[in-house]
């Protein structure tokens, strides 16, 4: 963890693009509550293939013209370099300099066809440098329990480092429940001469069947104790979302005092949870 220590602390929150004007009135009131708390920045997730582009666009200018810094996803697989460069200029011309740069996944129904002109992100990473220099702050994934279709852990560090020599800045990590998964990842990295921030993506517990759906999904493992409780608890929401904020704060405890670089909250555009821990941490 000796790389990490020498970083300062920086927090963040994570929001999806709204898709109704109910939501976009929501996000407003979410974003002014954890606006208080003075995080580094507010990112936008990308839906698959582009498919919130513009949702995507709409929440980070607001986000920017309300105050505060924001930093939209972008990912590139099925897009062009062309699509890039166009959406970049658009940031750029709104005060934009803060990227998280992802392959992304395709559109469901697309299959594995790639029509675009980028495969990994790591390339992604390239082009921006090349096109922009210096005139964005570059962020990329990384997977402490790796990536689901990696072909093997050590393909997986050696994918990472390609995105860290591309001209990545910092990374931020898919979340995890098991610190020990983040402190490895750590220690493999600093084998590799990896010396960039990885703040840890911190995921709150609310709705065990939603956050069952996620996992499987991205291949972050819930521990077997923990989906025990969350299972036990059955209907009993309030006593389920007590346990999930004890669980997370000693979570993020553990990560900061070990000297991780900050934490990234995935906060599903609520406000409430990630406050509570927020409180329960003193920060």
């Amino acid at each position: 963890m000796e790389s990490q220590k020498q970083f300062p602390h920086t927090f963040s929150f994570e929001f999806f693009p709204p898709r109704t004007e109910q939501g976009v009135a929501k996000l407003k009131v979410v974003r002014e509550k954890l606006g208080q708390l003075n995080p580094k920045y507010f990112s936008v997730t990308f839906g698959a293939g582009g498919s919130t582009q513009q949702g995507t666009l709409d929440a980070v200018v607001d986000i920017q013209q309300s105050g505060y810094s924001a930093a939209p996803h972008i990912s590139c697989i099925g897009t062009s370099k062309q699509t890039i460069i166009e959406l970049l200029d658009t940031y750029k011309r709104n005060g934009i300099q803060h990227l998280v740069a992802l392959r992304g996944d395709m559109p469901s129904g697309a299959g594995n066809l790639n029509d675009g002109d980028f495969n990994y992100a790591n390339e992604l990473v390239s082009f921006i440098r090349e096109q922009y220099n210096n005139d964005f702050y570059i962020e990329v994934a990384a997977y402490p329990e790796f990536h689901p279709q990696s072909k093997s852990p050590q393909a997986d560090l050696d994918n990472f480092k390609r995105k860290v020599e591309a001209g990545a800045d910092s990374a931020l990590t898919q979340y995890f429940f098991n610190p020990d998964a983040y402190f490895r990842f750590i220690d493999d990295c600093e084998k590799r001469n990896i010396n960039i921030p990885i703040v840890p993506g911190i995921m709150p517990i609310t709705n065990y069947t939603q956050l069952a759906r996620f996992s499987d999904m991205c291949g972050a493992e819930i521990p077997r104790w923990i989906r025990k409780r969350l299972e036990d608890f059955g209907d009993d929401m309030e006593s389920l979302k007590a346990f999930g904020e004890d669980v997370i704060t000693d979570l993020c405890h553990q990560l900061l005092e070990a000297g991780s670089p900050g934490l990234h909250f995935y906060t599903l555009n609520q406000a409430h949870t990630t406050t509570t821990i927020w409180n329960n941490l003193g920060l």
